[in-house]
């Protein structure tokens, strides 16, 4: 069943009902995939989805207080993360792979240092460190382009995930159609109020005090594009120097949004990095991290 006709599913965790979509073959270790800033289930990029689910079970999470989850939306990453543990502990998973794009990125690396035996392998994209350059302003950046995106009638994650360029523009047309793909049972969108507590997250995430990334001993996976202006790419550069034996991808020409811009390219590292059969360690990039530029 692909993404698109999952049917949305509920788990009551410590009185709070979280929403999730569960696809792909059962057995082996499941990825649970985090996203970011004010997206709900329906934010999932499906090619990214359908694609790992191909040879992997997939769940995919709403935070608490968006969408169809219940409860009040967060407003530091450390209560995402506890949220995180506990319900992947209520659906039974001993150990899974932990997927986090952009503020999940953020929560899954704190889920890593606070539980470190539940995580097998980490994929972290389009994200940065805690204190991480430039990470307190995204609000100052992405409100403008907020604005200019309801003055052009355009999404503003044209602007905010993607390059002005042509190629840019084109890969932002094709993966706002892919987030259309869903007919029936849409979630619900995100209200303001929690838009806003997660944002008070992030600021907070980047002005805390640096984490001890060298405690992440576990396989990690970086990806991010070579122009990211909401959580600057330097952060992912910064992430691979620190957290021990990490991968690091750079896509060029490519933003925030750079895995949905080159999502056939991203799945297939992902499906390599999260293979049973081959070592992870494989292509593993040393200090300082020899950045891959997807064409």
């Amino acid at each position: 069943m692909p993404y698109s006709d999952t049917p949305t599913r509920s788990i009551d965790v410590g009185g709070t009902a979280f929403a999730y979509r569960d696809l792909g073959p059962h057995g082996g270790v499941p990825l649970v995939m985090l996203n970011h800033w004010g997206a709900v289930l329906d934010n999932f990029d499906p090619r990214i989805v359908d694609g790992l689910a191909r040879k992997h079970r997939v769940i995919a999470i709403d935070y608490r207080g968006i969408g169809a989850s219940g409860g009040t939306a967060p407003v530091s990453i450390d209560a995402m993360a506890q949220d995180v543990i506990a319900l992947v502990q209520a659906l039974g998973l001993k150990k899974l792979d932990l997927f986090g794009f952009s503020l999940g990125g953020f929560v899954a690396q704190d889920v890593a240092i606070k539980a470190p035996d539940l995580i097998r392998r980490l994929i972290l994209t389009g994200t940065g460190p805690a204190g991480g350059r430039g990470i307190d302003q995204v609000g100052a950046v992405s409100w403008p382009l907020i604005l200019k995106g309801l003055l052009t009638l355009r999404d503003p994650k044209t602007y905010l995930f993607f390059t002005a360029t042509t190629t840019g523009r084109q890969a932002a047309k094709a993966f706002l159609e892919r987030l259309k793909e869903r007919k029936m049972n849409r979630d619900k969108s995100p209200k303001p109020g929690a838009f806003l507590r997660q944002l008070k997250a992030i600021k907070a995430w980047g002005q805390q005090a640096p984490q001890d990334l060298a405690r992440i001993h576990i396989p990690v996976l970086i990806a991010n594009g070579d122009n990211d202006i909401m959580v600057p790419t330097a952060n992912s550069h910064d992430m691979a120097r620190r957290i021990p034996g990490a991968q690091l991808v750079i896509y060029a020409d490519a933003g925030h949004g750079g895995i949905f811009q080159y999502h056939n390219e991203f799945v297939a590292q992902a499906l390599r990095f999260l293979d049973d059969s081959i070592d992870p360690s494989e292509g593993v990039i040393d200090h300082p991290p020899r950045t891959a530029l997807a064409s």
